[in-house]
């Protein structure tokens, strides 16, 4: 089969790859019909996610058809069902999955040693995300093995369109727990930090949630755009207004009452020695994150207030304003998205029309074209907000 493969730091290539095989009795094999490039994507693209090897198939985001089952899966899941595949995989069974934590899943990365020494604790296995969480082949491909499938899937059994359902897998889902991590009460502000298609997702999700008012925060104009004529929110570009000035002008001086950080470890600054300092230590390898938004979203929150951090980070971070956080009484909460936990209530939001996904779709190109996707995606070129692979 055909399937995007991770060369290199800055190096893909769309390769013939061996076709997936039932390995375990709760495997399925997908033929996939969409799939998409994740923001998180580009952190293995630049290397700054260890453990990665020459011809790694990417991708995380994907659904398709199911073509093969392994005699244990279960929940009624059948050859020929229409299914999206969340990211994180899980097993269902242990003490993390019966509480609904399905992204730090005890069982489901096989490397969990290596993941230990770099976490203290290792997460989930993720699809196309390194062989630090499990070395699993990704979805940007024309099939992928899925492991625990009766677990990471749900059926779609409508006439919904592909891309109306496609970021169950991530995006979508996501972005619903970035909101949901602030404890919105009605009346309340959240400022979010990220106008790519989490910080989309955060910002549409916060107002289903009862938020009064979302300020979404970002440098590209055209992101801005998206974000107000889809969701109707306000905006500030860090680049032209310095944002704790405006968020406390926005907010009598008080602040939001909750933060979201949709950036994680690639974060751009408009201090331009900020960013040198991050970028130079990035590179040298001795901080692994650029925490632009994280700093500026904790420093900007009200006293007693909410950091919801759903940007993906991979290491430690210098310069922390531990004093701000601890003396003004701050929460953080965190986590990779438990995906599963959110996909059938999302779906049902889908159908009723109270969110239709496909907004943040701006590139749709075949599987062959991947490498050309990362590209514009990268930087940012005509206007690239979320690309959709057809395999």
């Amino acid at each position: 089969m055909r399937a995007n493969c991770w060369i290199a730091p800055n190096n893909l290539a769309v390769k013939n790859v061996p076709d997936p095989q039932i390995l375990n009795p709760r495997d399925a094999i997908v033929r996939i019909t969409s799939t998409a490039i994740c923001g998180s994507d580009l952190h293995l693209l630049h290397g700054y996610i260890p453990a990665m090897k020459k011809g790694d198939v990417l991708g995380h985001e994907f659904m398709g058809e199911v073509v093969e089952l392994g005699p244990g899966v279960r929940d009624g899941l059948s050859v020929g069902d229409r299914v999206v595949v969340a990211f994180p995989i899980a097993c269902g069974n242990c003490a993390s999955c019966e509480d609904g934590l399905f992204s730090i899943c005890e069982n489901s990365n096989p490397n969990a040693a290596i993941a230990e020494k770099v976490m203290g604790h290792s997460p989930a296995g993720i699809f196309g995300y390194s062989h630090l969480l499990g070395g699993y082949a990704g979805g940007q491909a024309q099939y992928a093995r899925v492991p625990y499938a009766d677990v990471g899937t749900i059926k779609i059994e409508d006439d919904l369109a592909d891309e109306q359902v496609l970021f169950l897998s991530d995006v979508l889902p996501t972005g619903y727990m970035a909101a949901e991590m602030c404890d919105i009460k009605r009346g309340d502000t959240i400022a979010i930090w990220g106008a790519g298609p989490v910080g989309q997702f955060a910002a549409a999700s916060a107002l289903m949630l009862g938020a009064e008012r979302v300020i979404v925060i970002d440098r590209f104009p055209y992101r801005l755009r998206v974000a107000r004529e889809n969701t109707g929110v306000e905006t500030i570009n860090y680049e032209q207004t310095d944002v704790l000035d405006a968020l406390r002008e926005m907010t009598a001086g008080r602040g939001p009452d909750a933060c979201i950080d949709a950036v994680g470890m690639e974060g751009h600054h408009a201090s331009a020695a900020l960013h040198a300092y991050d970028k130079a230590k990035q590179v040298t390898k001795t901080e692994p994150d650029r925490p632009h938004a994280l700093r500026e979203a904790v420093l900007s929150c009200r006293n007693g207030g909410t950091v919801s951090v759903i940007g993906a980070y991979g290491g430690f971070i210098d310069k922390f304003p531990m004093g701000s956080f601890m003396n003004r009484s701050l929460t953080m909460r965190s986590g990779q998205a438990h995906v599963q936990r959110y996909m059938r209530p999302l779906l049902e939001r889908i159908r009723k029309g109270e969110i239709d996904p496909s907004f943040i779709i701006t590139h749709t190109m075949r599987l062959e074209d991947a490498p050309h996707g990362f590209d514009i995606f990268k930087n940012k070129q005509d206007e690239c907000l979320k690309v959709v692979l057809k395999p």
